[in-house]
């Protein structure tokens, strides 16, 4: 109960059945941020090198505009731009980071963040997971220790999975040995 109780206060986001508590916690690893950080931070740059070419264009009376902008009008709306591409690269990051996957004592619980309104939860029984495993496909994944688990259900044979999963090895073999702990009657194993 004292586990119950305080997986309640570190996790008041999750439904956990009485007596139920979370033994792992697991989040996207950092490296799937680098494409959208780093995409969002050019598309910042680039607005405001357009924005100095645009001055520039205007200082040498090579645009052929009879009432040119001014510099801070220039600025100013560059500025605006820029803010906007900030916001939306803020917005990836933020639906990136909302991905979670936990386990339980009695169950596994994905939540799945689509996009800033779209969320939703899967919930499945360890007694339910018939085969869990995971995946790395090149050497980047290799390298930083990240990839895909995969979980597959008894029954209505439903597959799930979850993407950019930090050392995908050692989470699917505490599953495994969760499921297997489950499935047995014996107390599942944390590493409290």
């Amino acid at each position: 109960m004292k586990r119950h109780e305080q997986s309640k206060k570190e996790y008041p986001f999750l439904n956990l059945s009485e007596g139920e508590y979370v033994i792992l916690a697991v989040r996207r690893h950092p490296i799937g941020l680098f494409i959208p950080i780093l995409a969002t931070a050019i598309g910042i740059i680039m607005v405001f090198v357009v924005a100095f070419l645009f001055i520039g264009m205007i200082a040498n009376d090579t645009v052929g505009i009879r009432s040119a902008p001014s510099v801070v009008d220039v600025f100013g709306f560059a500025s605006l731009v820029a803010f906007l591409v900030g916001i939306f690269g803020y917005i990836y990051v933020w639906v990136y980071l909302q991905n979670k996957f936990f386990m339980t004592n009695e169950s596994v619980i994905q939540e799945i963040q689509h996009s800033l309104f779209s969320k939703h939860e899967q919930t499945v029984s360890l007694g339910s997971i018939e085969d869990a495993s995971y995946v790395q496909t090149n050497i980047i994944q290799t390298v930083f220790d990240y990839g895909s688990i995969r979980l597959s259900t008894e029954g209505e044979e439903t597959t799930y999975r979850f993407h950019y999963v930090a050392h995908p090895k050692k989470q699917i073999a505490r599953l495994n040995n969760a499921v297997e702990a489950f499935k047995n009657g014996r107390p599942v194993p944390s590493d409290d």
